[in-house]
């Protein structure tokens, strides 16, 4: 039974729209893209090779899907921790507009998303990856199929883009599996998925 683990990259109020540079998304007018660029330092690409040292197979959004696909494929150093192991392993899209996808090892996923990604969590050993693809993260968490969650927090306040987490969003609790802090301020941080919040209420002493 596969693993869906989530890798996110977040602003401090919640903005995960384009991080990776100017022109990746510039949905809404968004002219902050690149944002968590400056604060690349060896702490956090040591974190990513790790991450990407442990894939079996890879299920992406549309949007982050089409980012990577004009991207990645390009890269084709074999000793690219990254590169070798997007460009080897198994892509799958959850899309309805999707038709011919070029980058070798893409299957497109058309059917019911529960259905279908617990099919893929069945047949697969190992980690299936969900990189970015913020929207798509959302629904799975929504259906109960994320296990665990890397949220990397970068210390920057945009004041506009599309959240992570908006009004609306499935009520979730998680459980902190580990940490650690870049040295650029970035905090990374590893949560497993708890199922629903609990609640309680802080009570004034009895002899108040």
């Amino acid at each position: 039974m596969g693993k869906l683990v989530s890798t996110l990259f977040v602003t401090l109020d919640g903005v995960y729209q384009a991080p990776g540079g100017p022109h990746e998304d510039t949905r809404g007018g968004f002219t902050h893209g690149g944002w968590s660029f400056p604060y690349a330092d060896e702490d956090f690409g040591r974190f990513i090779d790790e991450v990407f040292a442990r894939p079996s197979a890879f299920l992406l959004g549309r949007r982050t899907y089409d980012i990577f696909s004009t991207f990645w494929p390009k890269v084709t150093d074999p000793a690219d921790p990254v590169a070798s192991k997007l460009n080897a392993l198994p892509k799958y899209v959850p899309s309805s507009t999707l038709k011919d996808p070029e980058w070798a090892g893409t299957t497109v996923l058309t059917g019911d998303l529960a259905k279908e990604v617990t099919a893929l969590k069945e047949r697969t050993d190992g980690e299936i990856q969900v990189h970015g693809s913020g929207a798509l993260v959302r629904s799975l968490l929504a259906h109960g199929l994320v296990d665990s969650l890397h949220l990397l927090t970068f210390p920057v306040v945009l004041g506009a883009g599309f959240r992570l987490f908006p009004e609306g969003a499935v009520p979730t609790a998680f459980r902190h599996a580990g940490g650690s802090v870049t040295g650029t301020g970035v905090s990374i941080q590893t949560y497993e998925v708890a199922g629903r919040p609990e609640y309680g209420e802080y009570a004034l002493p009895e002899d108040a």
